[in-house]
């Protein structure tokens, strides 16, 4: 087992070392906005510029005019074939197809704009192909170069693992690789079976290990999706599978060819021809990640500016009160359950300072200092770790980030709430739902943890934009609440 793990290093590296997967679509999306923004703004530029009326008639039609060809020349585009990242890693080919696609719609509707005014300056034509040509390469270009490298560490290409083995794992295996333009990546097949149900390759995939084995890969590489390839009839072999997998933050699918079940086709996702049925799946979709850590990073920035002269006085007070520094590190369980290093305000004097969390902080305790005592009650302490939601470690909201011998009574946190790390699907956060419903501060009994967890899951389970900006404004009210003020020491 130790020799495969040295070999499995090699080939895929470890999740940290390994490029993270980028989303195509978030790519095109971002891609669209910005060509939309374009097209809106030059084509509404030059009307303005070269027409020869300003009635209010007029700017409403020149508005319908330029929406009309920005919304045009996106989708001749996407018709065309030229958002895909095919396309897009390829600008040299693709480029001068971009422009006549655009300059095209853009003089159909110009076309218009004469057959409707009777007016048409050349002019505003020969600025649209500028316009135009230059976009196309200040945009893909640049896309190219940030774009062509990450393609070569295969950040656009989903990593899969096929669970099953046998004629079920190969017919999945035969559709996916039949299926056209389909961006993935078969890192290996996992099964418990070791007869010849279930052989050590199937075509040119190995069998890596067992299902056991797959919890401790996707820890250490990345995995994107879990293909489940056995027949819904084994039932039981199913459930113990899906129970050791289903705390990994992946995407875990049944395949709808191993079942003799036959279900409605919109009854299925659809990965390239293989159709799935879905059993797990990660709160955050593609683009929804990418919105909520941009505004994690956005707010982040703004409220760090806008608490520096509170984190100054802070800073100052700690090192008047005790010597040391004034700031604190511990290591706790990250997305993933990867240990990150989280920044607080000092609230101990350094020589009780607790790294682990081995003991609870209690009503009255010692260690703490005054300044520490009325940081930690308002929850100051934790404003450096917008720090770390800067670098991109935790998210404004998301489940507390535990310390990895934090305690509920005499037991860790693991071993009194069974699937524990299943609040580890996302990124953990500085608020969360928890917090705000007052399962908050010390976890001295088994139930205040169960709690914890409960409300994490039920965070994540039904995570939304809407839902965190929600957490957000009830957190300050929360926070100076009895019940939570109380539990805060």
């Amino acid at each position: 087992m130790k020799r495969q793990m040295e070999i499995l290093a090699a080939k895929g590296g470890t999740r940290k070392d390994m490029q993270s997967y980028i989303s195509p679509d978030v790519v095109q999306r971002l891609l669209k906005l910005a060509d939309f923004a374009a097209l809106t703004l030059s084509s509404m530029g030059l009307l303005v510029m070269f027409a020869p009326s300003a009635t209010n008639y007029d700017y409403v039609f020149y508005i319908a005019l330029t929406l009309t060809v920005a919304f045009g020349s996106l989708a001749a585009l996407r018709e065309a074939g030229l958002y895909r990242m095919q396309a897009l890693l390829k600008p040299q080919r693709t480029m001068p197809f971009s422009i006549l696609t655009v300059v095209l719609t853009g003089l159909a509707g110009f076309a218009f704009a004469h057959w409707h005014t009777g007016y048409f300056d050349w002019r505003l034509a020969f600025n649209w192909i500028l316009l135009m040509a230059a976009w196309m390469a200040l945009s893909r270009l640049p896309l190219w170069i940030w774009a062509a490298p990450r393609e070569q560490a295969g950040a656009f290409r989903r990593r899969i693992a096929i669970v099953g083995g046998g004629e079920a794992a190969e017919k999945a295996i035969n559709t996916l690789e039949a299926s056209d333009d389909l961006d993935i990546d078969i890192v290996g097949i996992f099964d418990d079976r070791k007869d010849s149900r279930s052989p050590d390759h199937i075509r040119r995939y190995r069998k890596l290990g067992n299902i056991a084995y797959l919890h401790d890969y996707a820890r250490k590489n990345r995995v994107d999706l879990i293909i489940v390839a056995i027949p819904l009839s084994a039932e039981k072999r199913l459930l113990e599978m899906l129970k050791q997998l289903w705390e990994l933050p992946v995407d875990i699918r049944i395949s709808g060819q191993a079942s003799q079940l036959k279900l409605s086709p919109r009854a299925y996702d659809y990965l390239g021809d293989l159709p799935l049925l879905t059993v797990f799946e990660l709160p955050l979709s593609d683009w929804g990640r990418f919105v909520k850590a941009a505004m994690d990073r956005t707010l982040a920035a703004l409220m760090l500016i806008a608490f520096a002269p509170v984190m100054a006085l802070i800073a100052l007070a700690i090192r008047l009160e005790s010597r040391g520094p004034v700031f604190f590190k511990q290591k706790r369980y990250g997305f993933n359950n990867e240990l990150i290093e989280v920044y607080k305000f000092r609230s101990m004097y350094v020589d009780k300072c607790d790294s682990t969390a081995s003991r609870l902080v209690t009503k009255g305790d010692p260690r703490v200092t005054r300044v520490g005592r009325f940081i930690r009650r308002t929850s100051l302490d934790e404003l450096p770790q917008l720090f770390n939601v800067l670098k991109g470690e935790l998210s404004l909201v998301g489940p507390r980030p535990h310390a990895t011998q934090a305690k509920a009574a005499d037991a860790l946190y693991h071993e009194v709430v069974d699937g524990y790390f299943a609040r580890h699907k996302v990124k953990p956060g500085i608020t969360g739902w928890a917090q705000i419903n007052g399962w908050r501060g010390e976890t001295d009994t088994y139930e205040k943890i169960e709690n914890r967890v409960k409300y994490d899951l039920e965070y994540i389970d039904n995570w939304s934009i809407w839902f965190d900006l929600y957490i957000l404004f009830k957190t300050p009210f929360a926070l100076f609440s009895s019940q939570n003020m109380e539990n805060a020491y």
